[in-house]
């Protein structure tokens, strides 16, 4: 295999390890609010910690799918967390933009997208130096 051959098959595992990220970011968040939902259902919990709770669970998610992303990956950590927070802040508010008719972007949205990006960094740089 020649050296041109080899830095290709590095990159695109790269690509499958970051499209893995962004799924186990995805399934982790749907687990935790689910969690989150039904604890709202079934107790007395305020709805007002829905807010702060969502945001909670997306940064976690974040940072643990970049961190795992990282791990597999072993090196760039901060590119590739943030490509991992970005794209998945990105993906939610297209999703979201699709479903909700009247979706805007307030100030709520403005902090998950910065929180994203500095979750998913954080995650990638804790991935990347993370022993076997």
């Amino acid at each position: 295999m020649m050296k041109s051959e080899r830095v290709e098959v590095k990159e695109n595992r790269s690509y499958i390890s970051i499209l893995k990220g962004l799924l186990i970011t995805f399934i982790l968040s749907f687990i935790l609010l689910l969690i989150l939902s039904i604890l709202l259902t079934y107790t007395n919990i305020s709805e007002n910690v829905i807010s702060p709770c969502i945001i909670a669970i997306t940064s976690i998610s974040i940072l643990i799918g970049s961190m795992i992303t990282s791990t597999k990956i072993r090196k760039k950590g901060l590119l590739n967390g943030g490509i991992i927070g970005g794209t998945y802040i990105l993906l939610l508010y297209l999703i979201s933009s699709c479903v909700l008719q009247q979706f805007s972007l307030n100030q709520q949205s403005i902090i998950m997208i910065i929180l994203g990006i500095i979750f998913g960094i954080l995650g990638g740089v804790i991935g990347v130096n993370l022993k076997k």
